[in-house]
């Protein structure tokens, strides 16, 4: 029981270590590289134990593989439109790393970089810390920005909270990149698996899945979540889902700073399930589809091909900073932003 630490490899010069943390039944291992979770271990209802998270193996896989797997993604997580925004009368101007638009965080975001770690063996938890400076992607400010994981002793649940500081005015929205597959992470798609999303509303997406601005109900659509239903239930809908899968951004019910459940979701035949609680506004929806053309090999030589995952990445809405409506991600001196989530994990 606590926190073990060993070898990873190296990136770009400098050693990626892993931190294995155990408390009750859960085990996890995070990385120092983009701060990512790449192993949680969980119980089904037989009590038989995998790992429901994707990742890899050795850190020139997380390197060469697209997806973000496991990572914290910052400072903007998810996108923002023609990779500029405004703030106090100034337009400042982001790498467009997915041209035209800005993709999180940059070339070099948080996903991109190697942390610094502190171990808490007595409260089951590792630290990240990461220090970035004025003008790095584009981006007004230095940050220094952390991302806390603790695995909880009194219930099977682990706990991410993501800080950040600033000496300049600037945006920030780091949000929590991993991908879900409840029968382990091998075992193929997720389409199968049930998933509840609390929202009544989304933000529908025009080219380069950008928000319209338009702040729609889920209502007779495939977006409609708010009653357990398959993933793959509407997922071939191409005529709502272009890419006969999903990567969108649902409005949470209750207002944001709220604690509360975003999600439930739960694979029938193993039992085994989790739950999202979030104090942030929205919860991007996204299910891997960026591995039916660049299909990955993870963990144990395992083919992670098209809804391979899940990912519920809590967050501050795609684009906020161009549109007034959206909740604001606007950080200033003296200011904490504080992203927290709880993820208790279940059977049924």
């Amino acid at each position: 029981m606590g926190v073990t630490r060993k070898a990873f490899g190296e990136f770009d010069g400098q050693p990626v270590e892993a931190y294995e943390i155990e408390a009750g039944s859960l085990r996890a291992s995070v990385i120092t590289y983009a701060a990512a979770l790449s192993q949680l271990h969980a119980p089904d209802r037989q009590g038989r134990v995998e790992d429901i998270v994707l990742g890899y193996d050795d850190i020139e896989s997380y390197t060469r593989y697209r997806g973000s797997a496991g990572a914290i993604c910052g400072r903007y997580a998810n996108r923002i439109a023609d990779a500029q925004f405004s703030l106090d009368g100034h337009t400042y101007v982001l790498s467009p790393n997915e041209p035209p638009s800005h993709l999180h965080g940059g070339f070099r975001g948080f996903n991109k970089r190697v942390w610094t770690a502190e171990a808490d063996s007595s409260g089951h938890a590792v630290r990240m810390t990461l220090v970035r400076p004025d003008g790095d992607e584009g981006y007004p400010g230095e940050v220094r920005a952390s991302a806390t994981y603790r695995l909880l002793v009194d219930e099977p649940a682990l706990e991410i909270v993501m800080e950040a500081a600033t000496d300049r005015p600037t945006i920030v929205n780091m949000a929590y990149h991993g991908y879900w597959n409840l029968a382990g992470h091998g075992s193929g798609s997720i389409r199968d698996q049930h998933l509840m999303i609390e929202a009544d509303c989304y933000t529908p997406v025009g080219p380069g899945k950008i928000p319209t601005g338009e702040i729609a109900p889920v209502a007779g659509t495939a977006f409609d979540f708010r009653t357990a239903k398959p993933i793959g239930a509407m997922i071939d809908d191409t005529s709502q889902l272009p890419e006969a899968g999903y990567d969108h951004n649902f409005c949470l019910n209750s207002e944001g700073g709220a604690f509360r459940r975003a999600a439930r979701a739960v694979d029938p035949q193993s039992g085994r399930g989790l739950e999202i609680w979030t104090d942030q506004p929205g919860v991007q929806f996204y299910t891997a589809n960026h591995f039916e053309k660049q299909p990955a090999i993870g963990k144990g030589g395992a083919a992670y091909g098209k809804h391979a995952g899940f990912a519920l990445e809590t967050q501050i809405y795609p684009n906020a900073p161009n549109v007034p409506h959206f909740p604001s991600a606007v950080l200033r001196p003296g200011e904490t932003y504080r992203h927290r989530m709880r993820i208790p994990f279940l059977t049924t």
